[in-house]
């Protein structure tokens, strides 16, 4: 077997017991940084209730010298990282007795999953949201444009986008400060300041790039993925009610650059290739540069749990999946590129809110709740949400579904907090 084929085999089994609704069996190895002190981090690699400490792996000798370590692990490019973790899957495989029979090496080199403290996977110089999903816009469409066509001109044509907040988007379990800025009533003669009274979440999913391209040179669609690093989960919170009143003529900015949160482990392309499938049907034609989106995403369960400050235990208020995206990552990527932006390792793309057709599959409070008028109900305190309140913690969760072991992504979490104090 080759090193891809090897370590995408289902029937493959770790030393390390998994059980077959974890997240991280050996078929997954996603990578991701955790903090040991002040300004030190090293790269891990979760698998079942451990992560691997992949420094401390080195340090050991059980993994080659040179191999992507530590902060700016990325920067190895991806062919580097395949190739370690090829040799991580080899490590922690059940026959292989290297790390399994050494007692004093696992200690160092494993850590109980629950202990440590995950930060930001990489770098990120710079983040792009998209709107991708059909379902999503022309719901929105249907609210905001009732008497017209649900999406706009262009909406068939390119997929839709902006340049986001790179500096705000935080790894899961950060908390998150209700934001302040300028709202307007449909009746009010002029704005006032203050906290959101609509602060949202965004189901998405998105991409960090381990290659860049030179300035000028767009990256083909064809060539889009041999561009990224691999996946992670992401919710772009919204301040709907601040979006309202600012997004006219330019679209998105304080509503957006608050807050974005990502789950802490990227996952590879390479752990999800089994679960390859074909985007909707595009319909006009694209253009050629957008090129196909057959296999080009990929069948990803998503679920999005709500629990408020009274509750006991979260309520899964949304099912959804990712193969519901009208516009692909690569089609994503080939658009960015094709007027000739420069980009770099450790950008992230996120999808835009993931909808699927029925109502129970809306990936953000907006849609659920439409607009407000049909609240949700928790089932355990019979409180009622229309946007979230201080003190509600709201987690993304998703994965691919295999025979015996799944692919994912851990969780995405945030508590929202108070806005603070401002004249």
């Amino acid at each position: 077997m080759s090193d891809l084929s090897r370590v995408q085999n289902p029937a493959a089994r770790s030393w390390i017991d998994v059980a077959t609704d974890s997240p991280f069996p050996i078929q997954n190895l996603p990578f991701g940084l955790i903090e040991l002190g002040p300004s030190d981090w090293a790269l891990a690699v979760p698998i079942g209730d451990f992560v691997l400490n992949v420094d401390a792996a080195i340090s050991e000798g059980l993994l080659p010298e040179e191999s992507p370590s530590g902060y700016g692990w990325e920067q190895a490019g991806i062919e580097a990282c395949r190739e370690l973790r090829a040799q991580i899957f080899d490590l922690l495989l059940q026959s292989n007795p290297a790390l399994r029979d050494h007692a004093a090496a696992r200690e160092r080199c494993l850590l109980p999953l629950s202990q440590v403290q995950p930060v930001r996977p990489m770098h990120i110089p710079a983040f792009v949201d998209f709107y991708s999903s059909e379902h999503h816009a022309s719901n929105v469409g249907k609210m905001f444009r009732p008497q017209g066509d649900p999406l706009l001109p262009n909406w068939k044509h390119l997929p839709v986008g902006y340049n986001g907040r790179a500096s705000t988007v935080v790894v899961s379990g950060t908390p998150i400060v209700r934001s302040l800025g300028q709202t307007k009533a449909p009746d009010a003669e002029s704005p006032v300041f203050g906290p959101c009274r609509r602060l949202d979440f965004e189901l998405e999913m998105g991409f960090f790039l381990g290659y860049e391209n030179e300035p000028g040179r767009p990256i083909p669609v064809a060539e889009a993925e041999d561009h990224m690093l691999g996946l992670v989960l992401v919710n772009d919170w919204s301040a709907r009610d601040i979006q309202q009143w600012e997004y006219q003529p330019l679209g998105p900015f304080l509503s957006k650059s608050f807050a974005t949160s990502i789950s802490p482990w990227v996952v590879f392309l390479d752990a999800l290739a089994p679960f390859r499938t074909d985007g909707p049907h595009q319909d006009p034609a694209v253009l050629p540069y957008l090129g196909s989106n057959q296999q080009a995403t990929f069948d990803i369960h998503l679920e999005v749990w709500l629990q408020t400050a009274q509750m006991t235990r979260p309520q899964r208020i949304t099912a959804t999946n990712f193969r519901e995206m009208y516009w692909t990552p690569n089609q994503q990527l080939a658009h960015q590129t094709i007027n000739g932006t420069a980009v770099q390792v450790g950008d992230l793309y996120a999808s835009g809110t993931i909808s699927g057709p029925e109502p129970g599959q809306r990936g953000c409070l907006l849609e659920l709740t439409w607009r407000g008028e049909q609240p949700l109900r928790m089932e355990e305190t019979g409180e009622e949400r229309t946007f979230l309140q201080d003190g509600d913690t709201l987690t993304l969760v998703g994965w691919a579904q295999g025979d015996g072991y799944r692919i994912g992504f851990g969780e995405c979490s945030g508590t929202i907090l108070p806005s603070p104090e401002f004249p």
